[in-house]
């Protein structure tokens, strides 16, 4: 005999909206711990009727399902049976890049919390059939191309007017974990020219929205595991990624001519307001970022001659946090070392601290 909840999750596929609409209204708080495992009843049944009835036309049935869906993706096998569903998920990814769906932004968490899964590296091979509409607002008709310019040209809601996408900024972090997503983050795309990491960097100052410095922080940071991409994404003018990586670990602090000079011109004469980052979270995804660029002896000695030793050393001053103490103690050791005759670089460049850095989100 079903229980009494076992029961209530039957009713996801009954044939009458009201009992659907009771069961639904009853089960979204019993889709997160423990309690979550009802959804696996009759061999996860619940699963089908769920991503059924989150592509219905009713907007509460749809914020409902796809919120159960989205607390599910904690249990891996129910992750993998929605993930690995390939229809359901090119209808997931088209919903969100719709500029009039109003239920964008929930289903945006729920494609971050499948990308957890290496089968979300799909999205990467998917295109989108843009209707007249769409086709004056997205040049490309590759999916993350359009997840892209949903996040950088709809984050002021004048995109969608439902939906701000922030938390797409968290499904880049996780795809970037993957070699298929970085290779996408760091290469320019033939649509528009552009390396799609280089949009992103704006965005770590935004300091009205944590999830978006989060997401992009984390995403940077992914991007440079390929360490074969540091010097062209520090050097070329186009995307320029060292100042954005150090504007959010600068503070007010006064900082000698001589220093300050040598700075990157962003970094140079900046007001006496300057704010940092306010979560050290985030100024750490930072500085693991800076401690990933110094992977390379070149790209060392290109961040001493920007000197960043100097904006380490004045945030290590001032903020007071174990973890920023240690990356701050890190990142001083890389680039106030003697570096080994250039002959003699037979070397690991990569130092083994560097091992503890781990792909995040």
């Amino acid at each position: 005999m079903p229980t009494e909840l076992e029961e209530l999750v039957s009713f996801l596929h009954s044939p009458q909206p009201a009992v659907v609409s009771i069961a639904l209204d009853n089960l979204v708080g019993y889709s997160q711990g423990p309690q979550s495992q009802v959804f696996a009843y009759d061999n996860y049944e619940a699963i089908k009727d769920l991503k059924k009835l989150s592509q219905e036309k009713g907007k509460t049935h749809v914020v409902q399902s796809v919120t159960i869906l989205a607390n599910l993706c904690d249990d891996l096998t129910m992750r993998n049976l929605i993930v690995e569903d390939e229809a359901y998920l090119k209808y997931l990814v088209s919903s969100i890049v719709n500029v009039n769906n109003s239920n964008a932004d929930i289903m945006c968490i729920l494609l971050t919390n499948l990308a957890k899964n290496d089968s979300i590296n799909k999205v990467l091979d998917f295109t989108i059939d843009h209707n007249d509409e769409q086709k004056k607002i997205f040049k490309s008709n590759k999916a993350m191309d359009c997840l892209m310019d949903c996040f950088v040209k709809g984050f002021d809601r004048s995109l969608n007017k439902y939906a701000d996408y922030d938390y797409l900024s968290y499904f880049f972090a996780d795809i970037s974990r993957f070699s298929q997503g970085r290779a996408y983050f760091i290469t320019e795309q033939e649509y528009d020219a552009v390396v799609p990491l280089s949009k992103l960097l704006v965005f770590t100052e935004k300091y009205d929205s944590r999830i978006r410095r989060e997401g992009v922080a984390s995403t940077i940071k992914n991007s440079l595991f390929d360490t074969n991409a540091h010097f062209k994404l520090v050097t070329e003018e186009k995307i320029n990624i060292l100042p954005y990586i150090l504007l959010p670990i600068a503070g007010p602090e006064e900082i000698d001519e001589d220093e300050m000079f040598d700075l990157p011109d962003e970094l140079q004469l900046l007001p006496s307001d300057k704010k940092r980052d306010p979560l050290n979270t985030i100024i750490c995804v930072h500085l693991e970022s800076l401690l990933l660029l110094c992977t390379t002896r070149q790209l060392r000695e290109y961040l001493r001659e920007k000197s960043v030793y100097t904006l380490i050393r004045e945030l290590h001053k001032a903020v007071e946090d174990e973890n920023v103490a240690d990356l701050c103690d890190r990142l001083v050791q890389m680039l106030q070392r003697d570096e080994a005759p250039v002959e003699a670089e037979d070397e690991e460049e990569s130092d083994d601290d560097d091992d503890k850095i781990v792909e995040v989100l």
